[in-house]
């Protein structure tokens, strides 16, 4: 992609998370976020082929960063450049949300919030796969696919139990007390 392009899906991007800041997902127009956007309706639909598919790669795009930040190991940008790196994949992925990188949890916490809140969860499906299923040694009886939705159906509630009460504990809090509920049942 080059930067035009790059810069016209940023453009997109920035206008439809504003409209989403504003009212609920459906009564949001393609005309709407293409005005906000500035852009021509040609140049939107050269990018996005439906308003649902933008909603889909504005997802992919934040909860991919932060769920991949979160998994890569050796990542030691913006936050961590100083060696804070946390232990915990979840406590990295909490300083990721308190940073609220590209207005992440105004998303969540919006009118709209059940759809983000579904992509979040899928996004954390491939986290807690990658750095807990394959380590645990969780019982026969459970199967994986249940386990990975429970883990994740956690996180994201106590994340919305975090935007509720105004974000009053650290990410190392949070981490700790989410990993003392999982922990027993891997």
């Amino acid at each position: 992609m080059d930067r035009r392009q790059k810069k016209t899906r940023a453009a997109v991007f920035a206008a439809f998370s504003a409209l989403l800041a504003e009212k609920s997902y459906s009564k949001i127009t393609v005309q709407e976020i293409i005005d906000a956007a500035d852009v021509g309706r040609t140049t939107f639909y050269a990018h996005f082929e439906t308003k649902d598919e933008l909603l889909k790669a504005l997802c992919e795009e934040l909860f991919g960063h932060i769920v991949d930040s979160a998994l890569d190991a050796s990542n030691t940008h913006g936050l961590y450049s100083d060696g804070s790196r946390p232990v915990s994949v979840f406590c990295q992925l909490l300083r990721h949300l308190r940073e609220n990188e590209n207005n992440i949890l105004s998303l969540l916490s919006c009118e709209s919030s059940e759809l983000f809140l579904r992509y979040f969860k899928d996004s954390l499906n491939r986290l807690v796969e990658s750095q807990l299923i394959g380590q645990s040694r969780h019982t026969a009886d459970v199967p994986q696919d249940f386990l990975v939705n429970h883990i994740s159906g956690s996180f994201v509630e106590m994340v919305l139990w975090w935007l509720r009460g105004k974000r009053k504990q650290s990410p190392e809090e949070l981490d700790r007390c989410f990993r003392a509920v999982i922990e027993p049942i891997l």
